[in-house]
C-alpha cells in the first residue's frame, strides 16, 4: 500500500484551526511582551510582531482588505512614528524619573468589569449580536466580498469621507514635524 502524504491526511478544517490557535497563541503572547518590556524599542518590535499575528487572523478570516490595511497602516505607518518618538525622546533621562502608579485601581476594577462582559458574551454566544435586518447583511455581504469592491466603494460612495480624513492626517503629520523642531 502506497503511503498517502501528509497534507492529504489533515482536513482544511484541522489545518486552518491549527493556524488560528498558532496565531492567537503569538498575538497573546507579544501583547504580554508588548505590555511587561522594560525596554521601549523592544516593546516597539513586540507591538509590530503582535499586529502581524493580527494581520494574520484577519487574512485567516478571508478578510483580505482588513488584514492589508492592518499590514500598511498600523504597522507601516504607526509602528513607524512610535519608532521615531521612541527615538527623539531621551530613553535614559526618561528611566531616572520617578514613576506612579496611582491607577492600579483604575486598572483592577476596569480589568474585572471586561472579565465579566467578555464571560456573559461567551455564555450568551453570537445571538446577542444578531441584527433582526438579514436583508441589509446580505446586501453589506455583497458589497464588500472582496478588495476590489472594498477599494471600489472608497473611491466611489465614500470619497468625500476618505479626502477628509487624508486631509486631516496630513494637517496632523505637519503638525507633529513642526512641534518636534528644535527652537531656533
Amino acid at each position: 500500500m502506497k503511503a498517502r502524504p501528509l497534507y492529504l491526511l489533515i482536513s482544511p478544517f484541522a489545518m486552518e484551526a491549527t493556524l488560528f490557535y498558532i496565531l492567537a497563541t503569538m498575538l497573546v503572547v507579544f501583547a504580554i511582551l508588548t505590555v511587561t518590556a522594560a525596554n521601549p524599542v523592544r516593546s516597539a518590535v513586540y507591538l509590530i510582531s503582535a499586529l502581524l499575528g493580527m494581520a494574520g487572523l484577519f487574512f485567516l478570516l478571508q478578510a483580505e482588505f482588513v488584514g492589508a490595511v492592518q499590514i500598511l497602516v498600523y504597522v507601516g505607518g504607526i509602528m513607524v512614528l512610535f519608532l521615531f518618538v521612541i527615538m527623539l525622546v531621551s530613553v535614559r533621562e526618561v528611566e531616572t524619573q520617578r514613576r506612579a502608579n496611582r491607577q492600579w485601581k483604575t486598572a483592577l476594577v476596569l480589568g474585572i468589569v471586561l472579565s465579566f462582559e467578555l464571560v456573559y458574551f461567551v455564555v450568551q454566544g453570537a445571538d446577542v449580536f444578531r441584527i433582526d435586518t438579514i436583508s441589509q447583511d446580505l446586501i453589506i455581504e455583497s458589497q464588500t466580498l472582496n478588495t476590489e469592491t472594498v477599494g471600489g466603494l472608497l473611491y466611489s460612495t465614500y470619497l468625500l469621507p476618505f479626502e477628509i480624513a487624508s486631509v486631516l492626517l496630513l494637517v496632523a503629520m505637519i503638525a507633529a514635524v513642526v512641534l518636534t523642531q528644535k527652537q531656533l
